[in-house]
């Protein structure tokens, strides 16, 4: 499948490690996935010289071609947020996964698009296992 995997970028990098872990699963089950440089601790430099509409461009261009997205939203972004609107706009399967106990905007978890699915994690392990459901529901 091709995945467009979304997590935070300029409103915080505190969830870096997580992004790794479920970019690399995904990878590791062979699906595609545009959007794996945006999970590396190198990131931010490359991103910083990209011009806002090249990023944007790209970014939409790959959530139309992809089959789902998948999001970590445990870090609030206002891109991430943009990201998962469009994509259940254009009626792309969704996946927002946060750690167990964080706040998550209310425009999230009381959002009642067919498409989109919200759930917690305690750990990595029940992290990928929620990845996991989600996508052989697809």
């Amino acid at each position: 499948m091709n995945l467009y995997f979304s997590c935070s970028l300029t409103g915080g990098r505190a969830d870096e490690r997580m992004y790794g872990i479920i970019v690399e699963h995904l990878l590791a089950a062979g699906h595609e996935v545009p959007t794996a440089p945006l999970a590396s601790p190198d990131i931010m430099s490359e991103e910083r010289v990209i011009d806002p509409r090249v990023v944007y461009q790209r970014d939409i261009d790959w959530i139309i071609s992809c089959d789902a997205l998948i999001a970590e939203v445990s870090t609030p972004s206002h891109g991430v947020g943009y990201e998962i609107a469009y994509a259940l706009g254009i009626d792309k399967p969704t996946l927002c996964c946060h750690r167990h106990g964080v706040t998550v905007s209310k425009m999230i978890t009381g959002n009642t698009s067919p498409g989109l699915v919200v759930r917690s994690y305690e750990d990595e392990n029940r992290a990928l296992i929620i990845v996991d459901d989600f996508l052989s529901e697809l």
